[in-house]
């Protein structure tokens, strides 16, 4: 098995201030607009975003949640051992916000399915966008496209993009996985 550097820190840390200007162009002062990851792995990429808006733009308040999806996805009870369930965390309202899910990387599109299902228990939000680092485009199982996307990458389905963050694997990087 190999791996090859997509992003390194450096990298990473300019996608993510890109990313956070957008969404300042797009939602101005975050009134009506909430952010939301994807458990589990887009509440990193959720709180490194929260946190660059609040602290080198000065954006305070912004209503940040997460999302566990999985038993709302269509494979639950495909695989061999059991999905390990997460915790949703959204102490806000979401009816007649707009929503900005935010997962690492945009693969198939059905984590995003699911959480447009599982947003449903919460209210009826305005809008709903998708922010996502990683966009694998050629991936795709549904017609999902991300508003806001870190990098497009080509990636052959035998490949893999796994992306590390600091706060869980001590250091900021994406990596492409040949199997």
């Amino acid at each position: 098995m190999s791996q090859k550097v997509l992003l390194n820190e450096k990298e990473v840390n300019i996608i993510l201030h890109r990313l956070a200007c957008q969404l300042i162009e797009k939602h101005h002062k975050f009134q009506n607009t909430v952010l939301i990851g994807l458990q589990p792995r887009g509440i990193f990429l959720a709180d490194r975003l929260a946190k660059i808006l609040s602290e080198d733009y000065k954006i305070k308040n912004i209503p940040l949640g997460y999302l566990d999806i999985t038993f709302f996805r269509d494979d639950f009870r495909r695989g061999d051992k059991p999905l390990e369930a997460n915790k949703t965390k959204i102490n806000f309202l979401v009816e007649d916000k707009n929503i900005v899910f935010i997962d690492d990387v945009l693969y198939t599109g059905r984590s995003i399915r699911a959480a447009l299902t599982a947003i449903q228990s919460f209210g009826r939000p305005n809008e709903i966008e998708l922010l996502t680092l990683i966009d694998r485009r050629f991936s795709r199982h549904l017609p999902i496209q991300p508003n806001y996307r870190g990098r497009q990458v080509d990636v052959i389905n035998e490949e893999k993009v796994r992306v590390n963050w600091k706060e869980r694997d001590q250091e900021d990087s994406v990596y492409l996985i040949e199997k």
